[in-house]
């Protein structure tokens, strides 16, 4: 019953596409400054994909060392199977 805009388990993408999209989430913070601009440059060090309360996300996590804050030098963004935005944090959680 999802309406438009909405995932589809069987519109997947793929790693690369959920990297793509990944780094568009961080550019788009910094162009809001919601996040420093050193992560602007930032590449991600990994994308995986997670079983979150039974349904696969993609995880990709960005790390910036520019950061001072050790506990906010990583980022984690997560997206739909789809590749859509779901969240992004510090915590992975």
């Amino acid at each position: 019953m999802a309406g438009a805009g909405h995932s589809h388990a069987h519109t997947q993408v793929n790693e690369v596409t959920a990297q793509r999209n990944a780094t568009k989430v961080i550019s788009s913070l910094v162009q809001r400054e919601k996040i420093d601009k050193s992560w602007a440059t930032v590449k991600a060090r990994s994308v995986e994909k997670k079983m979150v309360n039974g349904q696969p996300e993609w995880l990709t996590i960005f790390f910036n060392e520019k950061i001072t804050k050790v506990e906010e030098q990583t980022l984690y963004v997560f997206l739909t199977i789809g590749g859509e935005y779901i969240a992004v944090n510090y915590s992975g959680k």
